[in-house]
């Protein structure tokens, strides 16, 4: 697919680390707030050892179930956001479900598995799957029954790994610069993942389709 302007970076979110009391891990880093300064972005390395996040100065505090170079950016969309603060009826500043970068104009859930984005012409990143809630999300967010509500709404947000290093910035333009030939979308992924699992055929396919694509390009 030719390189398509879809949209733009609202904010980079950086972690406040504070006690986890919702988790075995000793800290979280669950509360992310909008940074106005240059974050250098790159690939973290294995959750074992690595950085953890791909975004310099941000933090990981369970290293088991999260960060590495699969998960190194976590984004959602504001207007996701939006649709949650209607539904919840209260405020949500971006950075509040734990995302390294709130997007505007970019259909996060709806992009594909294995999709590329180039961000402010310089770092480039690919979709790898979407984000699966966990208890320190549930606890973070204080509401009875979210886990559900949130794995029923089925707009989950996307992780991505970085393929070309460099610095991102409010503001920055980000281009969808590749689309691989399958229908499998973050939303479906997570939909496989969780509620219909009959899905995971198409899924299993997709990562099969992506990997011979990486092969050759390699």
């Amino acid at each position: 697919m030719p390189p398509s302007a879809h949209g733009r970076l609202l904010s980079v979110n950086i972690a406040r680390v504070q006690p986890n009391p919702y988790k075995t891990a000793d800290v979280t880093g669950i509360d992310k707030r909008p940074t106005s300064t240059p974050v250098d972005v790159r690939a973290p390395g294995m959750k074992d050892g690595g950085a953890g996040s791909g975004l310099a100065g941000d933090t990981i505090g369970d290293r088991e179930s999260h960060g590495g170079d699969d998960q190194a950016v976590y984004a959602y969309a504001r207007e996701d956001l939006d649709r949650w603060e209607r539904e919840l009826g209260r405020s949500i500043a971006s950075g509040s479900f734990g995302e390294n970068i709130t997007t505007e104009g970019v259909d996060v859930n709806g992009a594909l598995i294995g999709e590329r984005w180039t961000i402010g012409g310089r770092v480039q990143l690919e979709v790898t799957s979407p984000r699966v809630p966990c208890s320190t999300f549930r606890g973070w967010m204080g509401i009875p029954g979210w886990l559900r509500t949130f794995t029923l709404a089925a707009i989950p947000g996307a992780y991505l790994r970085v393929l070309a290093p460099g610095t991102v910035s409010a503001g920055d333009e980000i281009v969808v610069s590749y689309r691989p030939d399958h229908q499998v979308t973050v939303a479906l992924m997570f939909r496989a993942f969780t509620t219909e699992p009959d899905l995971m055929p198409s899924v299993i396919a997709a990562i099969e389709l992506n990997d011979e694509a990486s092969t050759k390009t390699s």
